[in-house]
């Protein structure tokens, strides 16, 4: 059973450089502007990873959660899926639902 831990912190995007402000609803874990984020969760939000590498969205899932953000780890390769935040970019989020 994998840990929830809430880590809602704002913070400097490491692949875009937007401030990106803290969600509130739950825990922020990818810039709102550009969708990226970093490797830095072995469970969400608990800041394990040793990893730190940036992870690129490369595409769109929907899911039972609803529409989750595809990534790709540039750094060891490795994939998750996150949920789309209410305020993440809607163009952003169309340009990788077109990608297939």
């Amino acid at each position: 059973m994998k840990k929830f831990t809430k880590n809602d912190n704002s913070f400097t995007c490491a692949a875009c450089g937007a401030d990106v402000p803290t969600l509130k609803s739950s825990s922020r874990d990818h810039c709102n502007k550009c969708l990226s984020s970093l490797h830095v969760d072995i469970f969400p939000g608990d800041r394990a990873n040793d990893c730190r590498g940036i992870m690129r969205p490369i595409g769109i899932v929907n899911a039972k959660k609803g529409t989750q953000i595809r990534y790709v780890c540039e750094k060891c390769g490795e994939n998750h899926n996150c949920i789309v935040a209410p305020d993440d970019d809607f163009e952003t989020i169309l340009k990788l639902s077109a990608q297939g």
